[in-house]
């Protein structure tokens, strides 16, 4: 088994064509081991949605090669990439995109309802739902609508739904954009405990102190990698010289 669990080999993204195209993606390379923390960072219209999209198999990278968990996704069709969505991946979105009518458990039991693979029943189901929602200390909240939470338990339900089908990557997208700076220790918080377990995160941010409570903050600029950084405290803010580094 390789210990790289995401590699990207010479990934281009355009979109459009001839004097109008865009190179969102130009010749990225890129890889990132089981088990690290990891975050990506840069300015707008860097590219760095457009990469997270492509690692989250939501898109697929006009040339180049997306290697994940030792099989490459970057040419399936859409029926077997939304299979690698839900069974290799977890979302966490800035917006939380939770459905408001329906209970946290409810929520947090939808990415096992979609799979089609699955075998199990609908109890089985709502247990497992059940135990993500209290390793995220909402066990007391799982009734609750999301109109009736908080934005910080709003966000945790969404944690717990990324995690309910035990993937081995976490895709968070501006997890704390919507979040007051509680709420956004706490998920990030959850986030570590997740990562001590092994399981790998991939956080963009806009954030250089969000940033920092990453092991490895890649900088994304004009669709290229132009800058890893290493080192960073991979818990709490301590060191402000490496945002500094990273915007000169």
């Amino acid at each position: 088994m390789s210990t790289q669990l995401i590699e990207v080999r010479n990934l281009t993204k355009v979109y459009g064509s001839g004097e109008v195209a865009v190179h969102a993606l130009d010749g990225v390379n890129l890889s990132i081991p089981r088990g690290e923390f990891a975050a990506i960072m840069g300015p707008s219209g860097s590219g760095k949605s457009t990469l997270m999209n492509i690692l989250g198999c939501l898109d697929r990278p006009t040339a180049g090669e997306y290697i994940l968990d030792g099989r490459d996704v970057s040419k399936l069709g859409k029926n077997e990439l939304a299979d690698v969505r839900n069974q290799k991946l977890g979302f966490i979105f800035q917006s939380f995109n939770l459905l408001p009518r329906l209970t946290a458990l409810d929520n947090v039991m939808l990415p096992m309802l979609y799979d089609l693979n699955r075998n199990d029943n609908v109890q089985t189901q709502q247990e497992r739902a059940k135990a993500a929602l209290e390793s995220v200390g909402l066990g007391q909240r799982m009734h609750h609508r999301p109109p009736e939470l908080s934005g910080g338990q709003q966000q945790r339900v969404a944690i717990a739904r990324a995690l309910v089908n035990n993937p081995p990557v976490i895709l968070a997208d501006e997890p704390t954009g919507n979040l007051d700076s509680h709420s956004s220790e706490e998920v990030l918080d959850i986030l570590h405990q997740l990562n001590e377990q092994g399981v790998t995160i991939v956080m963009v941010t806009h954030e250089h102190d969000i940033a920092l409570h990453a092991q490895r903050v890649i900088w994304v600029h004009d669709g290229k990698i132009i800058e890893r950084v290493q080192e960073t405290t991979g818990s709490k803010v301590s060191d402000h010289s490496l945002a500094k580094e990273m915007v000169q």
